[in-house]
């Protein structure tokens, strides 16, 4: 099994290189379907209708998939099949001795794929613990959506999702915007849901747009905390997530900035105490253990290396840490 991101994926299908099996793994639907039809730019725009098959795991059975990637392509070099919510053909709703054949002989293909095809599973959430999805793990490539790994993930997402709409942002615009709301999908989304509706009628989006619909509210640069945390300033961090907070920001936004900080930022010897920080402080979130502010104080402290309640540790100053 290979597991590669989103943005490595639009490069295999920009190359025209593509493996025979991929399995789309998210739990956002629209992001996972704008993956899921970029595959199919791999195909002559004018040879789709003979060389791209949509199919749906809720109507389509393990046995019609097969059929549909073993067709020999049509004038293209390429043949290329989607199923869409597959975990429903994976594990049907009733079992019976033709469901079973059928599995059996989708496990053959997945031994031996077909070369002249690629067959792209899309799927939200699969059992882990049947053998159809372990043996989907070990050989399918593995996308997983949903994640944006830095400012230029975000960046190109923008790009992608304005551009699927008809309209063109100015790079500067694109960047702006990135860099405001940080690699987090959820609010990137919502941001650029906000930026077409206000933007409306025109043609292309420039950065005025983007500070028209981000307001005061956002002018803070939210992601100084992270890049505090990045080069190790306590006391900066510390303010920066004071501002962060009083400007209204929730605190499981903030917690997932820092989560991103630790994937992507500190080093490989500090990673399972700063794991085991976050699990800690997102539990204490969930539960309401504790003052929601202090608690990330708390974990801000931690992932700056200070640590708190033990020699050498030291808490903020003027709170006390619960929970």
């Amino acid at each position: 099994m290979s597991t590669i991101t989103p943005s490595a994926t639009h490069k295999q299908i920009a190359s025209g290189d593509l493996d025979p099996v991929y399995l789309v793994l998210g739990d956002d639907a629209v992001e996972t379907a704008e993956m899921a039809d970029a595959f199919q730019e791999v195909v002559d725009d004018g040879l789709r209708a003979f060389n791209v098959v949509r199919l749906h795991g809720g109507e389509a059975t393990l046995g019609q998939v097969i059929d549909a990637a073993r067709t020999l392509p049509m004038m293209a070099p390429r043949r290329i099949v989607i199923v869409l919510r597959a975990e429903r053909c994976l594990v049907p709703k009733r079992e019976s001795r033709a469901t079973a054949a059928d599995l059996e002989e989708f496990e053959a293909y997945l031994a031996d794929p077909h070369p002249h095809a690629s067959l792209i599973l899309v799927a939200g959430d699969l059992d882990k613990r049947r053998s159809i999805t372990k043996r989907l793990l070990k050989t399918a490539t593995v996308v997983t959506c949903g994640v944006l790994d830095t400012l230029a993930d975000a960046e190109r997402w923008v790009r992608r999702r304005v551009s699927a709409e008809g309209m063109s942002i100015a790079p500067a615009a694109a960047r702006l915007l990135a860099a405001q709301v940080g690699p987090d999908l959820t609010r990137l989304r919502g941001d650029v849901e906000r930026l077409l509706l206000f933007a409306a009628g025109q043609s292309s989006i420039g950065v005025k747009d983007i500070r028209e619909i981000a307001g005061p509210a956002v002018a803070h640069d939210d992601w100084a905390v992270a890049r505090a945390i990045e080069h190790g300033q306590t006391a900066q961090a510390l303010k920066e997530l004071a501002l962060v907070l009083e400007s209204g920001a929730a605190a499981y936004m903030v917690l997932g900035q820092l989560a991103w900080v630790v994937r992507t930022k500190l080093p490989s010897g500090r990673l399972p105490d700063a794991v085991e920080a976050l699990f800690r402080t997102d539990l204490a979130l969930k539960s309401s253990a504790g003052d929601h502010r202090v608690l990330l104080e708390r974990l801000v402290l931690e992932l700056c290396g200070e640590g708190l309640g033990g020699a050498g540790g030291r808490q903020p100053q003027g709170r006390r840490v619960v929970g």
